[in-house]
């Protein structure tokens, strides 16, 4: 029992799996090892929904694989969860929305397909804001999912549950996915390890869609060593989605490469007024002591910096008018059917079915898509884009990385921001630079001792280079 509960607490999956090899575990007791921790933090409202019996039916038959000595997968003793963003067949799936009550899954997703052909148990999935629409996980028509390590506070969003799924040690590995950084702003929140790959490098096929040119699905976990080989495992071409990539696997990342790297950093993000004394200090020191280990960390200009949160705002807001338009009542989910015409239908079940944050965005994106508008918002933010793009290719022309806080604070107390959607908005301004731009982006946690609660640093790397940003996030940890 002792051993167990190091293994769920401490363990990488590499160890896990010589436990299991050695037979001092087995994959059932360590399932139910986690079904209890899930347990004992239900107040933390982390899961929707947790397939107890399919993940203790799934781990008696991977022992019995394991025993008879068949080949194991190379996730064999992993224990996932999944944001309730994720289609998995004859599971539900909801995106934290009551418009999806009931909704079920005719077909896997890609990366959860993957990962169950290599042997995942998968053993629930986790509640977010509603259509990954938030920062701080207050969204979901679940009701909010609390921070473990301070309850008063959220856990961020939009994948608050599947970070505090990680840190509470509830699943070995969240997978999350990544809109404008809500994957790595509740990693920060929670002191774990969260990742955003380049854009295409997974496929979103069966990711319930949000903005589509910037959704990418991530992985959270508390070692880098899993995140490298989750990664590899679920990335690839995927014929079931045109933007995903025809690209080798990422390679497996278990050591940190003793190479120099050129490395970026903003001096006017390190100045914003928005940003923590205490974060903008110890982002000071990790780029000080960087450059001791012979890495050549230099201050770039970045004059595109206003409008990032701007562009992305417009861009997704427009991106998720359109992509919501298909929860109409009619053909899937909830549907109000006291209504006298089609039309009424429509009106009454959207209204009845999306909740405050996700009718501010659809209003949003219909405004910028709109006849007169089109041109001064949507046109204008997309000419941004490509600006940011093209300094970004400049940038990754002359060095490997970029280095950046992952948020402006540490994790906000409960209703602290939730009415104010404007400053939620701003907190996102050190993480859409990556969707923008498609880049692969990592949250590394920080502990501090003054803050009494962790947060994030943020390496971006240039596109396709995910096993080079892990290999260097290895050497900052």
């Amino acid at each position: 029992m002792e051993e167990l509960v190091t293994m769920i607490k401490d363990g990488a999956l590499n160890d896990i799996q010589e436990a299991l090899q050695q037979g001092r575990i087995s994959l059932e007791e360590l399932v139910r090892s986690y079904l209890t921790q899930i347990e004992e933090t239900k107040s933390l409202n982390i899961y929707v929904e947790v397939f107890e019996q399919e993940a203790l039916s799934k781990a008696r038959q991977l022992d019995e694989k394991r025993r008879s000595g068949l080949p194991l997968g190379l996730l064999h003793g992993a224990v996932i969860s999944i944001k309730d963003v994720l289609c998995y067949q004859s599971h539900v799936v909801t995106a934290g929305s009551k418009i999806l009550d009931g909704f079920e899954s005719q077909f896997t997703g890609t990366a959860v397909q993957r990962l169950i052909d290599e042997d995942a148990v998968i053993i629930g999935r986790t509640n977010c804001d509603e259509f990954a629409m938030g920062s701080t996980n207050e969204n979901s028509c679940y009701g909010p999912t609390l921070n473990g390590l301070d309850p008063t506070r959220v856990p961020g969003g939009s994948s608050g549950g599947a970070a505090v799924a990680v840190e509470r040690d509830t699943c070995l590995v969240s997978i999350g996915s990544d809109t404008g950084g809500s994957v790595r702003q509740p990693a920060s929140f929670c002191g774990v390890y969260g990742m955003k790959p380049t854009y295409g490098r997974i496929s979103r096929y069966g990711l319930i869609a949000y903005g589509s040119s910037f959704d990418q699905i991530g992985i959270i976990s508390k070692n880098i060593a899993d995140i490298s080989k989750v990664l590899h495992v679920i990335s690839g071409r995927d014929e079931m989605d045109a933007t995903s990539l025809d690209l080798p696997p990422c390679s497996i990342v278990d050591r940190a490469e003793d190479k120099r790297y050129k490395i970026a950093y903003i001096p006017e993000v390190l100045e914003h007024e928005g940003l923590n004394p205490v974060i903008r200090s110890s982002i000071i020191g990790k780029i000080e002591e960087l450059s001791q280990n012979g890495h050549q960390c230099t201050p770039i200009h970045f004059d595109l910096l206003p409008y990032l949160v701007p562009a992305y705002y417009v861009l997704t807001t427009a991106e998720a008018s359109s992509n919501l338009s298909r929860y109409d009542g009619i053909r899937y989910g909830h549907s109000t059917t006291d209504s006298s015409d089609i039309e009424e239908i429509y009106e009454k079940t959207r209204s009845d079915g999306f909740g405050k944050e996700v009718k501010r965005r659809i209003m949003m994106g219909t405004f910028v898509l709109s006849v007169g508008y089109f041109d001064a918002y949507f046109t204008k933010a997309q000419k941004v884009r490509r600006l940011i793009n093209n300094k970004l290719e400049e940038i990754y022309k002359s060095f490997d990385y970029i280095l950046l806080p992952t948020t402006t604070d540490i994790a906000w107390e409960k209703g602290q921001i939730i009415d104010d959607p404007v400053k939620m908005y701003l907190s996102d301004i050190y993480t859409v630079l990556a969707n923008l731009g498609g880049y692969p982006a990592i949250s590394i946690p920080v502990r501090s001792d003054e803050l009494n609660m962790p947060f994030g640093i943020q390496l971006m790397g240039d596109k396709y280079q995910e096993d080079r940003l892990l290999a260097l996030s290895l050497t900052i940890t």
